[in-house]
């Protein structure tokens, strides 16, 4: 199948033929001047996903300006194989390539590989996996890790180890090889993604997994066998000149684009449920009945030491409140097993909820203890504070386990 497209936004018209049928996986090989190695690459792939893969593929060979045959070429392979579509695009850049295939794929998960396969294609099932399964976004193979098997000459292993070194040191990455031409990116990671990556040539993958990082999104990492190949056409010097240049303005940019990243941030973050323990509700009631006698002793210190200069109303009200934020949050974390801080926030606004129903039914207990008693001694009302509390902390459990950290259903990935 051929396709062209111009320079021009990435929803520019295409002139020829759109495919339609929607697949698992589109592996992208984007190019340029490419004619020696680009149909055995072509050929070597597709008999590979023929053979190895359980998913529905298609193979987008991506010609970006190239001046040579490697257009007639990829034209070529899109009419011998059903599962071969070509892109023409008028302008050059890696980056620019990707960003108009992946913006107008219709797969569930795009794929971007060097045109001559030096990462081992066993991998290939290991890196789409976890995307397909909904559990990351995006998954990249690496070279730098301990099981890797990589051939490759001392210059080029100082300079991708240098590379990813300085990335850690400037952005606080933590993914170990930005620059492997093995990657893999959900459909909706993409367009969420793809509007805020600016750069156009190589440094476009360090820049979309940099937001994708910053965004809470889940890189998976495969380790890779890698052979180099000697007759790359890649320029390392003003390659490595352009990748600083945008770290630097990478630095600057992340400020500019927080609110944006925050966002994706909320839609992306893995939903949190709540995780009883494997004791059941036996086990949730022995962690809340401990988290809830620390909290009434606490209460109990925070009554009394409020009580000796406001009344004993405004005392119970402050405890209980001091108490409430700390309940919560400890019953979050251990009670119902609820990690991390997507919700947190919601979370405790609803715990203050129940905070109020416990306040409610303490303040009924002082109000009725000095309708039969107007001057009560302190330990009078801790006393029937505490008996309150008891019955505060069952109307607390009921409204946490079925409410506040109730389990919901995760929504299924599309």
């Amino acid at each position: 199948m051929i396709r062209t497209m111009t320079t021009q936004p990435v929803n520019a018209s295409l002139a020829l033929d759109t495919p339609t049928a929607v697949v698992d996986l589109d592996l992208v090989i984007p190019v340029y001047n490419e004619q020696k190695d680009l149909a055995a690459a072509v050929r070597r792939l597709h008999d590979y996903a023929t053979s190895n893969l359980a998913h529905s593929f298609r193979i987008t060979v991506a010609d970006n300006a190239s001046t040579d045959d490697t257009w007639q070429i990829a034209t070529a392979l899109a009419e011998e194989f059903a599962e071969v579509s070509a892109y023409h695009l008028d302008a050059k850049g890696r980056g620019r390539a990707l960003r108009a295939v992946w913006s107008q794929s219709n797969a569930a998960v795009q794929v971007y590989m060097d045109v001559d396969l030096s990462t081992g294609l066993n991998a290939l099932p290991a890196l789409v996996a976890p995307l397909l399964s909904g559990h990351s976004q995006i998954a990249i193979g690496t070279r730098l890790a301990g099981t890797s098997n990589v051939v490759r000459g001392p210059k080029r292993e100082l300079i991708s180890r240098s590379y990813n070194f300085i990335l850690r040191r400037t952005l606080g990455v933590h993914f170990s090889d930005a620059q492997c031409g093995f990657k893999a990116i959900r459909r909706d990671a993409a367009a969420a993604l793809l509007p805020l990556v600016k750069d156009t040539a190589w440094f476009f993958d360090t820049e979309l997994l940099v937001l994708a990082e910053r965004s809470g999104m889940r890189i998976h990492e495969v380790p890779v066998d890698w052979i180099d190949d000697p007759e790359s056409t890649v320029h390392i010097r003003s390659t490595a000149i352009e990748d600083l240049k945008g770290i630097a303005r990478m630095q600057r940019s992340l400020r500019r684009d927080a609110g944006a990243l925050q966002r994706i941030r909320e839609d992306f973050s893995p939903p949190i449920t709540a995780q009883p323990p494997s004791s059941g509700i036996v086990g949730q009631l022995v962690k809340f009945a401990g988290i809830g006698v620390l909290s009434t002793i606490a209460y109990a210190f925070i009554f009394l030491a409020m009580k000796s200069f406001e009344s004993s109303q405004v005392a119970n009200f402050s405890a209980l409140l001091i108490t409430a934020i700390g309940n919560t949050a400890l019953n979050r974390r251990f009670t119902f097993g609820v990690r991390g801080r997507v919700s947190a926030g919601r979370h405790q606004l609803q715990g203050l909820g129940v905070f109020m129903v416990g306040w409610a039914i303490t303040s009924a207990a002082l109000f009725l203890l000095h309708r039969f008693d107007p001057a009560p001694s302190p330990i009078v009302e801790v006393g029937i504070l505490t008996v309150a509390n008891g019955l505060a902390t069952v109307a607390r459990f009921v409204l946490m386990r079925g409410w506040v950290f109730k389990k919901r259903p995760t929504l299924p990935v599309g």
